[in-house]
Parts: structure tokens; sequence; C-alpha cells
């Protein structure tokens, strides 16, 4: 019997013929031994017509039974995408990610076929949740789904830039570029973050035992010297007598002390959550004395980054913006990123919504205005990412090594103010004695 069907190679391309088989099994175990991922096949009458079935639309059939299947496809928009994608997602999401990608696209650039890659993948993976998605990518590829639709179905782990440049790369047939891309994008994320948290957790650590160790001096050590205090008959110091009245009220209201210490913190991130806290809070973090303009450079980085490699890849410019807007959280930068769009719209340069220096790194503007004269915005985008990302992590690990001292001296100052007012009364007591 003569059947037509539509699949895709290894590269993304459509590919619709006719071959002759006895039946559809043998039709699809042929077309599979060429590296051909089925989407339909259907039989042929003896007057040419086929009895179309319907395509295989492998991510909504199951997105009902999987509480992981967000949207179906790759431009799809979804609430859950930006929120747990892996560009804002745990580390240990990012890494598996990074490592995925870069294997993938080793295979796929030697040739190896889809699947098989998946399978290598899948194999490898000691992660178990994220050997359960290779594992679902693989079954969807499998049915005929492309890759980039398949992906787009696991949004937890894959987000709908990247989807959206798998599907360029398919479309264009150039998936293994597009990977080393991604592999490039995704790698530098994970250099960034850590970067980032490495420099945070010594200071961070040093302030929690700074706090533990004057908790512990004012609960335990401070009411030992109360009794001796009393027996002296001397003024105490003023610095004594505030030590006290927060070592008794520490003592006598601890329920009160440890319920604003963890009711405060719950109920500011409630706030922060909510729209106007969100908007105050973004427009704060960017005017923190040299932390706000560290914070700008990170994300103008990221911006010009991004947009260079979807430009890159041929996306049309306000799919490019949209995209980038779906996975920002940050509001001054949705409202740049609107108002990018509509100048566009307006038929006005992109590079005019980019110039206010408050937000956008002024190198990344400068870059923008001369790539949209010269007509190499992507990659002059691209270049400006790679400086401003270097600059950024010499000066997070500046940062690090000036807080470390000061978290120190700063802990040296306070142990020592508690230590002098402990000891000062007695110090008045034997020079009142030796004037005696």
């Amino acid at each position: 019997m003569k059947l037509a069907y539509r699949a895709f190679d290894k590269t993304g391309k459509v590919v619709e013929a006719q071959l002759d088989a006895s039946n559809e099994g043998e039709a699809r175990t042929t077309l599979r031994a060429r590296g051909l991922y089925i989407e339909t096949i259907t039989a042929v009458d003896q007057d040419g017509t086929t009895a179309a079935t319907p395509p295989v639309n492998v991510a909504a059939s199951d997105s009902t039974t999987d509480p992981h299947y967000g949207s179906s496809g790759p431009g799809a928009t979804s609430t859950r995408t930006r929120k747990t994608a892996c560009g804002v997602g745990n580390g240990r999401r990012l890494k598996n990610l990074v490592m995925f990608t870069r294997q993938l696209f080793v295979m796929t650039s030697t040739g190896t076929q889809i699947v098989p890659a998946l399978e290598s993948l899948e194999r490898q993976a000691q992660d178990e949740n994220f050997k359960a998605t290779i594992g679902r990518l693989r079954e969807h590829v499998e049915r005929g789904a492309p890759l980039s639709e398949a992906m787009a179905a696991q949004p937890h782990y894959f987000d709908q830039i990247y989807t959206s440049l798998v599907n360029a790369g398919e479309s264009a047939g150039k998936l293994p570029t597009m990977l080393d891309r991604l592999s490039d994008l995704t790698r530098r994320k994970l250099r960034v973050r850590g970067a980032v948290i490495g420099a945070m957790v010594y200071p961070l650590l040093l302030t929690t035992v700074s706090v533990c160790v004057l908790v512990l001096i004012l609960v335990a050590v401070l009411p030992q010297f109360a009794g001796l205090f009393d027996g002296l008959g001397v003024p105490l110091p003023a610095t004594t007598v505030a030590l006290m009245m927060v070592s008794n009220f520490l003592i006598a209201y601890w329920w009160l002390a440890s319920g604003v210490a963890i009711v405060t913190p719950v109920l500011l991130l409630i706030w922060k959550n909510t729209a106007s806290g969100k908007r105050r809070v973004d427009r704060l973090v960017l005017r923190i004395p040299k932390f706000g303009p560290l914070v700008r450079d990170f994300a103008s980085a990221r911006l010009a980054r991004l947009m260079g490699i979807l430009m890159n890849s041929h996306l049309p410019l306000l799919d490019v913006l949209e995209l980038i807007r779906q996975s920002t959280v940050n509001t001054r930068y949705l409202d740049l990123l609107q108002r990018a769009e509509h100048a566009i719209t307006k038929g006005e340069m992109i590079s005019s919504a980019f110039s206010d220096t408050t937000i956008v790194t002024p190198a990344v503007y400068e870059a923008m205005r001369s790539g949209e004269e010269s007509g190499q915005i992507a990659s002059s985008l691209m270049n400006v990412a790679d400086f401003i990302d270097e600059d950024n992590e010499q000066t997070v690990r500046t940062l690090s090594t000036l807080i470390e001292p000061i978290i120190l001296i700063t802990l040296g100052v306070l142990v020592a103010l508690v230590a002098v007012s402990m000891f000062l009364p007695m110090f008045d007591l034997t020079a009142m004695a030796g004037g005696g």
C-alpha cells in the first residue's frame, strides 16, 4: 500500500513524501531508520487522495495528564514560565540545563540524531526530576513533535526564549548553531549567578554570626553582671544602662522579640509581592549607592545579550522584545521594554527607548545606536554584553573583598562597646577607691 507522510529530519526541516509499505507500522519503522520523526501518516487512495488523520499534538494531548506540562507552542505565553524558568529558577535546574544544552550541541554537531542524543542524555542524567524531563522530551520527539514544541511543554526547565531559539534553529536547519548559542548563554548565566552568590555567602555568614554573638552576650553574659552592678553603689554609665535595658527586655519579652523577628520579614515579603510593593522595591534597588549601579549593569548586560542572540536568530524585533519582556521580573525594565515596543510601532529607532542611563548602562545605549547606523546591532549588543559582564564579575569580587573587613571591623567595634560597657563601672569604682 502507498502511504503519504509528513515528518521532520534531525535538523527540524519538514519532509513530506510518499512510500510503499505493507502497513503503517512498517512505514514508521522505515522512516525512523531514515532518521525522520513522524508527525502524520495517511493512506493514499488509488485516485491519489489521502484520508487525512489529525496530526499528533503531543504537548496538548499530554498536558491534561501531567502537571509539568504547560502551553504547547514555543511562543505561547505562560505565567508559570516567567516564575519558574531557569533564567530565574534555582541553581540546580540551571546547572542541569547548562550540561544538557552543551552535550546536546556536541552530539547534534557531530551528526547524532535527536532521539539517540536524548536517550544518551537521559541515561547520563543524575537528577531524577531532570531525567524524567528528558524522558518526556524524547517521547514527544518520537511521536513526531518538533524538539521546540516538546521543550515548550516543559516550561519549568525551558523558558520561551530557549524554545524560541530552538524553534528558529529547526526552521532554518541550523539547530546545532542555536544550541551552541544557548550553551554559551546558559553558561554565562550560571557563571554570573555563581559569582553573585559566592560574593554574598561569606558576608551573610559573618553578619549572622555577629547577630548571634551579640544576642548571646545580651541574654546570657550581661545578666551575670547585673547583681554585681547593683552592689557597686556607683552611678552606671549611660551605655551600660542602655545595654541592661535591652538585656532585660529580651529576657522578659523574648516571645515578643522572636515574633517581631519572624513576622517582620514575612510581612515585608508579602508587601514586596504586591504590585505597588514590587514597583517600590525595584525602584529602590536601583537607587542604592554602589549596589544600584551594579544591578543596573547586570540587567543591562542580560538585556543586551538576549537582544543580540534573538536578533541574530532573525526573529522579528517585536517578537524579540516580547520574549525578553516575558522573562523579565523587574518592573522598571518591563516598562522600558514596553516603551521600546511603542517606539518601534511608531517607526522610531529602538535606541531612543534605551537612553535612560538610570536603568541602562550608557555603553549599551551607545552600542545600540552605533549598531543601528552600521546595520550590525546584534553583534554590537553581544560584544558590549561580554565587556560589561567581565567588568561586573570584577566589581563583585572587589565589593566582596571590601565588605568582609568592614563586617569584621563592625563586629569588633560592637563587641568592644559591650565589653567596655560591662567593665567600665568597675574601673570607675577602682578609680574612686584609689582617690579615697
